[in-house]
């Protein structure tokens, strides 16, 4: 045998051999976790049920995968006691039998690695959307609407909610910002791959000759914190209170209730002025600065542990261009996985599955990778 099919071969053994540990590691901490949530003690603390109850929901898709796993080991070693009979029937059955189990057990290690894989503790969390006009004046604000209507339909396809946390309009229908919540489960995991700069090509309706333009607007999709989730001092903090005004300027409430929170360590500014109470106005205005805070301290990390794979598929970096709508051609790019659908209609009602999915799978490919490694 080559040495270097004897190598890999060994790699792969050794992989799996690790995968196996790991495994069993998980199959005891959820016996465990069974035993824990049967005891009276535990039962009578509603926190360390839930706690407990959690985490063993979290694990119980890879201990049914290890189980079955388990069962096809076994019935791959009867097989292969079948397949030394002396009856030429039974070694036909035995045969066709080994090339199930083992396909279906190739199967399982592959759905088994995926499930091992760390998972991101935000990828359950509501998300923070903002989305900002960039290049391209009142086009870019129109884009931006664009967008957000675009997120606000692929969120109601999936059920989740979507409520404005803060905005300032153009005057002309469109965006100079706009911040939103989307609260639903999953909504993390699903939109993180839509940070970035998102670009326009069309001919703006104020354009007489016909001309296209390209504009831009950039979009940072936030994990939801909560106050458990990241602690803030406030003692850091200088709050603002004055009155909310409308988009020429003129105070459309006579009461202050709109809210400005300046981080000072960061110089991180957040306002808020959507809801009619100061008190309301302030709680978003928090929610919406942690979110910030702690996505700063993910890329901080991610930076120094990360830097290769965060030049890879699906790390949402905020400087690059990351799709671009073209509507003379009807045509909607991926740049980071080149893809295209040419259905740009459907795009901007809410179709991102086909970009989502590839984005995903790109991501895990990626982290399976560097895990092997």
């Amino acid at each position: 045998m080559p040495p270097q099919h004897y190598e890999g071969r060994v790699v792969c053994y050794l992989g799996l051999q690790f995968m196996l540990e790991k495994l069993a590691g998980v199959a005891a901490r959820y016996e465990e976790l069974e035993h824990l949530l049967a005891d009276p003690d535990v039962a009578a603390d509603y926190e360390k049920v839930a706690e407990y109850a959690q985490e063993r929901s979290n694990i119980s898709p890879v201990i049914e995968r290890y189980y079955e796993y388990k069962q096809i080991l076994e019935q791959l070693e009867e097989a292969q006691t079948l397949s030394a009979s002396d009856d030429a029937d039974m070694r036909q059955l035995a045969a066709e039998e080994l090339a199930s189990l083992q396909a279906r057990q190739e199967e399982l290690e592959e759905e088994l690695r995926l499930l091992l894989l760390p998972k991101d503790p935000r990828d359950n969390k509501n998300v923070i959307l903002e989305i900002r006009a960039g290049t391209g004046g009142d086009e870019a604000g129109l884009f931006a609407a664009d967008l957000f209507r675009m997120y606000t339909r692929y969120a109601e396809n999936n059920g989740w909610k979507v409520e404005i946390l803060d905005s300032h309009d153009t005057g002309v229908g469109g965006f100079k910002e706009v911040t939103a919540q989307i609260k639903g489960r999953g909504a993390y995991s699903r939109l993180k791959y839509e940070s970035g700069v998102h670009r326009v090509q069309r001919v703006p309706t104020t354009e007489s000759q016909g001309r296209i333009h390209t504009s831009t607007a950039t979009v940072a999709v936030l994990a939801e914190m909560d106050e458990v989730d990241l602690k803030i001092d406030e003692k850091d903090l200088d709050v603002d209170v004055y009155r909310a005004g409308s988009a020429g300027g003129q105070n459309v409430q006579k009461n202050e209730t709109a809210i400005r929170i300046t981080h000072r360590p960061t110089g991180l500014v957040v306002t808020c002025q959507d809801e009619r109470s100061k008190t309301q106005n302030l709680l978003r205005a928090m929610s919406i600065l942690r979110a910030r805070l702690y996505d700063m301290e993910q890329q901080r990390i991610q930076d120094e542990q990360d830097a290769d794979r965060r030049s890879q598929v699906g790390t949402g970096e905020r400087a690059e261009k990351i799709r671009t709508y073209n509507y003379p051609q009807s045509r909607v790019t991926d740049h980071r996985i080149n893809i295209s659908s040419h259905n740009l209609a459907a795009v901007m009602g809410g179709d991102l599955d086909q970009f989502i999915d590839e984005l995903g799978t790109r991501d895990e490919a990626e982290r399976l990778q560097s895990a092997e490694v």
